[in-house]
């Protein structure tokens, strides 16, 4: 079972947006497309540059390019989608409740 954490309102957080908190020490970057959520590692598995400062790539399936090298990650399974990085992210689950987002660790 995870240990959910409380990170933002879900007011907060706009479609199409990304925003990092730490958490336990780690980096996560909380994405919504449309009225989906997402959660993974901030670092890039190829770069080790912040995501949140890359680019949101939304569609049928949900990406994020990291800014230095142009890698993209699945945001529902964390696999990278194209060269160079070859290490997938870690995804965490994400719900909403009384308004709040929270991220499981």
């Amino acid at each position: 079972m995870p240990e959910w954490r409380p990170v933002c309102a879900d007011r907060d957080l706009p479609a199409d947006s990304m925003q990092r908190f730490t958490l336990a020490g780690d980096e996560i970057t909380l994405i919504r497309v449309g009225d989906e959520l997402y959660a993974v590692d901030d670092t890039c598995t190829h770069g080790a540059v912040s995501l949140s400062e890359g680019e949101l790539i939304t569609g049928e399936r949900p990406r994020v390019e990291c800014w230095l090298h142009g890698s993209e990650f699945d945001l529902s399974t964390g696999q990278p989608t194209c060269l160079p990085a070859t290490v997938a992210l870690r995804t965490y689950p994400v719900r909403i409740v009384e308004d709040t987002i929270e991220i499981g660790l």
